[in-house]
Order: structure tokens, then sequence, then C-alpha cells
């Protein structure tokens, strides 16, 4: 990723096709479509990239099993294409994930269940009756039912409960953040200049039509215009905050409706898990419980949420939700000391406005155009960024009568790593070597040629997780990172899966961060203390630590 002073530099000497407002994945995924067909983009993120909801997810690329329930057959199945196609274009950052539902007291799992799964099966291998090759790209195998005894196996922390059999069947899971930055480096490979904390504080107009926006550089203080023939608001939650008077002038205009999500992480040991499990968590409701990154992840709640879209923190009630549905189906005993971190999010859901229609609230991704040609991208989910980019920079390409078609199908994300790429000094054990293959791909070499050349950045941030102090000046120089939290939120996911480690006021991870980025942005020691109790602050109001 280019340094943020060149992107500046750029936004006020160039115009450009299209800029985008959002870091995220959806603005991220715009970004890539456009370059790749041949536009200029400018792209601009009001804080850091994927801040929002994109590094708040349930970490899932999938076609949402329970949407089933609602037959939301065509999101179903869209999202299943989607992410056969991810697991084939990023090998390296969407794996396989083994999903369980258990049987108990000699039962088999639940028929309907096995209906459900019958359907997933048809929908995920429906593109190989559309003339497609079987070897062409991944596709898991049909579901099936287990024994309890690879029941237990897959899931250790189901002993004390006896299970009789299971279903298995696969979907994916990526580190969301990582998805979203990879993303904007394959679109800066095509072009697009992008850079985080430039907050978007109007439209420029010409002639009534959009034509780029006026911009805050937080990180300088000063003020600059991007030109640009069209503008693309991708900020997902944040949506109608955006000219919300042309917005809401149009009589079909979604309204955004906030959801809160809220997600805990666990010690592996307390949970053990290698496969996921579909956890009831009553009123027909279910949860997820995964392994991921060292942990095991709880998730998710989905209540209407109308505080603050600054900072989200979790919900003392959606924290104890979490934990009483996990010790009930897991028989345990955990409470709110056991966890590593929690952490939540606000999903966009676009609800109608048509009172005849107030359970028309979708994860459905919606693209509306106002008077001005403002285009406004919102809703969807993960898993479906790139139908949504594509939806959006088609419009473009319609409204321009240009000869442009997608290429997102077939541009791979980010390279992996090989054998070379991982070459280490003996102070990185294997584990830090595979979290950096898994993350960075080729780009991996670039954290082990820093630890190689500084021997104090190749310890580990956090003892008992492999993240190492290198990817912190790595961060800084390559991925615009420029705090504390950024590195360890997004960069590093430690916030959500140490955060007691992290908080204390004399905390020593957070501080060997902060002394490893000081050397690349010029901090002396008393901008490395106010940047200590920036990240407090931060990890205070995003309640990572739980209550």
């Amino acid at each position: 990723m280019i340094k943020r002073a060149d992107a500046l530099a750029a936004f006020e000497s160039d115009r450009f096709d299209l800029v985008v407002i959002g870091g995220g994945i959806t603005g991220a995924g715009v970004a890539l479509d456009a370059a790749s067909r041949g536009y200029s983009v400018a792209l601009v993120e009001r804080e850091d990239y994927a801040s929002g909801t994109s590094s708040r997810s349930s970490k899932l690329v999938h076609g949402g099993l329970r949407y089933l329930q609602n037959f939301d057959l065509g999101l179903v199945r869209e999202a299943l294409l989607e992410r056969a196609l991810m697991v084939n274009l990023a090998p390296h950052l969407v794996h396989p994930l083994a999903l369980l539902v258990p049987g108990f007291d000699g039962k088999r799992p639940d028929r309907l269940t096995g209906v459900g799964l019958n359907m997933y099966d048809v929908m995920a291998r429906d593109r190989l009756r559309r003339g497609r090759r079987a070897d062409e790209e991944w596709s898991p195998d049909r579901h099936r039912v287990i024994s309890a005894e690879e029941t237990l196996e897959l899931i250790p922390a189901l002993e004390s409960r006896n299970p009789t059999s299971a279903y298995l069947f696969y979907d994916c899971q990526a580190d969301d953040v990582r998805l979203v930055l990879t993303v904007l480096g394959e679109a800066e490979r095509f072009g697009a200049v992008v850079a985080n904390r430039c907050e978007v504080l109007a439209l420029i107009e010409e002639g009534g039509r959009a034509a780029g926006v006026r911009c805050v550089d937080q990180a300088g203080g000063s003020e600059l215009e991007i030109k640009a023939d069209n503008v693309v608001s991708a900020t997902g939650v944040w949506a109608d905050q955006i000219r919300p008077d042309e917005i809401y002038a149009e009589e079909e205009m979604p309204r955004i409706r906030p959801s809160r999500g809220t997600h805990v992480t666990l010690p592996r040991d307390k949970l053990p898990l290698t496969a996921g499990a579909i956890v009831p968590a009553g009123g027909g409701r279910t949860i997820f419980a995964l392994p991921w990154l060292g942990r095991t992840l709880v998730g998710t709640t989905d209540n209407d949420y109308e505080g603050s879209l600054e900072h989200v923190p979790p919900d003392e009630k959606d924290i104890d939700y979490l934990l009483d549905a996990t010790n009930a189906f897991f028989d345990k005993a955990l409470d709110p000391e056991d966890l590593c971190g929690a952490y939540a999010g606000v999903r966009p859901l676009v609800h109608t406005g048509d009172p005849k229609k107030s359970v028309d609230i979708s994860r459905k991704a919606e693209l509306f155009e106002t008077s001005s040609g403002l285009l406004t991208i919102t809703g969807g989910k993960l898993t479906t960024w790139r139908r949504m980019a594509k939806m959006t920079v088609d419009r473009i390409v319609e409204r321009e009568a240009r000869e442009a078609p997608c290429r997102t199908h077939e541009i791979p994300l980010g390279q992996p790593a090989d054998e070379d790429d991982l070459a280490a000094p003996d102070a990185v054990d294997e584990e830090s070597r595979e979290l950096l293959a898994s993350r960075y791909g080729h780009a991996a070499r670039g954290v082990l040629d820093l630890a190689k050349e500084r021997p104090e950045l190749a310890r580990r941030i956090v003892p008992d997780l492999p993240d190492l102090v290198a990817e912190a000046p790595f961060a800084v120089r390559h991925e615009q990172a420029l705090t504390v939290g950024d590195v360890l939120l997004r960069r590093t996911r430690l916030g959500l899966l140490a955060a007691p480690q992290l908080v204390g006021e004399h905390a020593e991870p957070p501080r060997a961060v902060a002394e490893a980025m000081a050397p690349e942005l010029g901090w002396d020691g008393e901008r490395v203390e106010r940047e200590l109790a920036d990240w407090r602050e931060l990890a205070a109001s995003e309640g990572i630590a739980g209550p």
C-alpha cells in the first residue's frame, strides 16, 4: 500500500473517474472492481480500514444456512457461489471449515436440519450443472452423519454430553480485516489510490451533479478536495449520513436499520473444538461456536441498535446471552471472567420503510441513486462483497455507456506463500510462520525480513499467541497503520483474542507495539506514552475486555 502522504498528494493533483467513500469490504471491493475495469479510482476512509462492521463479523464466508429457514433462497445461492470463488481466489485467506449439528440422548440430529442441509448441498453444487468442470473450483463434500466418536474428536467440549452423532457439513472461515486489506492491495495494483483517516465533509457539485468530495485529513488537519466524475458511498450503517436531505427526499429510498451483533472469545482449553458447532440459543435462534486464531469464538446476537455509531461496545446482556447458550449446550460453567475478548458491530440492515412490509429487513444488498448521481451501496454481508461491488460499478458503466465487463471473478486476491517465503530467524517458531503465511501470503516475507534485521522484533507480542512484534512496523510501512489500536485490533487481532493482557496501565504488549512503531512514525518517549493512553481509552470505549 502506498504511503498516505503520496496518496493525499495524488488526491489533490489528479482528477478521478470515481471516488469511493468507505474503506470496509464493500468500498474496497468497489475500488478493485472499478480499477480493474480501467477506471481511475480514489478511496477514502474516515477512520482506519475495516474499522467498522468489516472487522466485527463472525469471520465466516458462508451461504447462511439459517436464511433457508426464511426461504431466502436467492441470497443463499448467491453467497454459496461467492464462497466457492473466494476459496479459489484467496486460498491462504479463506479456508474450508467443518461445522457440526450434534444430536443427543440417543437421537439422531434434527431431521428438518438434514432437509436444509440437502438444499444447501444442491445449491452449492448448482454451478456444476452450468457447464463448469468439477475441478475448476473448490466444492465442499456433501453433508453426512458422523458417529459419536468422530463428533468428540472434532468437538471435545461435548464430552460430558455424550452426543449420539452429528451432521457434518462445510462452510468457510476468514480473517475479515485481512480480506479487506488484501482487496485494497489488489485495487492499488490496478491503479487505485487509497488513504485512511480522511473524513468526507461534503460532496462537491458541478452543474447539480456529484463531482467529488471535500475531506479533512484527520492525521494532519488540512482540508483537501478530490475531484471525480462519479461518487460512491460504501459506508454501511453510516450510509444515510452523507447528504441525508437528498437521500430521504427520494420516495423509494430504503432506511438503514442498525442491528448490533456481539461476539466473545474464550480460551481453547476451556471450550476445546477443532470444528465449529451450531448452538441452539432459545427462541428458535442459533449461534456459532468456532475455532479461530487459537481461541474459541462465540456469536452472534442480533438486536436493534439505536446508540452512537462511533464506538459500539458489547452489551452485558448480550454477553450473558451468549455464555448462557454456550453453557447449556456444552454443559459448562463459563462466566465473563473467562473471556479472552469481546466485540460488537452494527450491521446495516435495510428496511423498505413500508409499514405493510415491516418484516422486510434483509441481508440483501441495496443500491440506490439520487438526483445528484450519488450512488449508495449498503446492506449485504461479508461473503457477498464482490457481488455488491459488481452491482455498483455495473451501474456506472451503464450510465456512461462504456464497454467494461467485470473481472473480479478471475482476479487472485494476494499470493499464497511458498517455502522460500518463510525462511525465518531461529527466534521465529513454526506456529508464527504459519500464521504469517495465512495472514499475509507472499508478503509474509517482508515481516520475516524485519525480524531478521532487528532481532528484538522477532519475539511474540503476547506469549501464548504467534503474532510478532515485527508486524507493527510492517503495518506502518506497508498498510498505513498510524496507531497502537490499528495494530492490536486490525493488523493483528490480539485486541479480540487477548484483551485482558492489553488493557492495563502497565501492560507490556501495547508498549512493545508502540515502541516498535515509534521509529517509523517519529514518536519520542512522550508521544509513545500519549499513544498508549489513547489505546487504553479506545479499548475501554470498545469494551474489548467485556464487562
